[in-house]
């Protein structure tokens, strides 16, 4: 594959709701900041995001909470891709929160949620938010929460609702307050293998799942530290793909529900990552893939 025939519609799709999108996203988090926690480039930032959409890229996860110093995500997306895409699916979470310093809050109030959201509408410019994900961090019932923004859904601020960072408990309580049509936890190859059986209960419902921290290893970016495991290296190299290649086609071979949501501020990561969504690993590369998903430390679901 060369760089001109890239395209994230090589992944295939999935519907979030009565929203298809491509199953290879992209996540903004990581275009508020460099590496090294310096604020990144404006012009650089607008142009990945610009790329993202020549690529085929029509889902971006995002958030008020993703900002530096003098970066918000919300904000370049809004530069970058005003007017909107018709197909963009723009993807939002609340819950948690920062103050102007960038030191987390308290969990929101149910009776807060409305003023992220809104929080989130006027950064990115837009009237509604396609998904809103409430990322919960903790094992409590999120049923008030829930129905908060189920409330915000019918008052159509909200089209669909996701739950992140969940047990999959909170997952079936969700499904008694509204229709979920995304689940987003931390998830990756041999990294929260905890998830496996929550994937499968969201392809029973078909309800997406959409990890983020996908390119992790144990516990830390693969890319970023250069720790990477043999068995993923080797299957790189059989390919001729980066092992971070492998890691994205990994996550989308475990289901057509789900979806992976890369985030960089790099142009040429970016493609890269794209890139993975056409890579097909062989029935060898995932049973060796496998064995190295079930030796990694099980750890908690979200």
């Amino acid at each position: 594959m060369t760089i001109d025939t890239v395209n994230a519609a090589a992944a295939g799709t999935w519907q979030l709701g009565d929203l298809t999108v491509n199953r290879i996203g992209f996540g903004a988090m990581r275009l508020t900041a460099n590496a090294d926690g310096s604020p990144s480039d404006r012009d650089r930032a607008v142009a990945v995001l610009r790329r993202a959409i020549e690529l085929g890229v029509n889902h971006i996860d995002t958030a008020a909470f993703y900002f530096s110093p003098l970066r918000s995500a919300n904000e370049l997306i809004n530069r970058a891709l005003s007017p909107h895409p018709e197909d963009l699916v723009i993807v939002a979470k609340v819950g948690p929160g920062k103050d102007p310093s960038g030191q987390w809050l308290p969990m929101a109030r149910p009776d807060q949620l409305r003023g992220q959201v809104e929080e989130n509408l006027r950064q990115l410019g837009r009237d509604h938010l396609d998904v809103v994900y409430l990322r919960v961090y903790g094992p409590e019932p999120l049923a008030e929460h829930f129905g908060a923004l189920a409330d915000l859904r019918a008052a159509g601020l909200i089209r669909h609702l996701g739950v992140s960072a969940v047990r999959a408990h909170q997952v079936t309580e969700a499904r008694t307050i509204a229709p979920v049509v995304s689940v987003s936890n931390s998830y990756g190859l041999g990294y929260r293998a905890s998830n496996d059986a929550l994937i499968q209960d969201c392809a029973a419902h078909g309800t997406a799942f959409v990890p983020f921290f996908s390119l992790v290893t144990g516990g830390r970016e693969a890319g970023a530290t250069g720790a990477e495991h043999d068995e993923v290296r080797a299957v790189a190299r059989e390919h001729g793909v980066s092992p971070a290649q492998v890691r994205l086609a990994w996550t989308l071979s475990q289901g057509p529900n789900v979806l992976a949501i890369p985030g960089t501020g790099n142009p040429d990561h970016l493609v890269e990552n794209v890139a993975a969504g056409a890579l097909r690993l062989s029935a060898e590369d995932l049973a060796r893939l496998a064995a190295v998903h079930r030796a990694a430390a099980t750890q908690p679901a979200g």
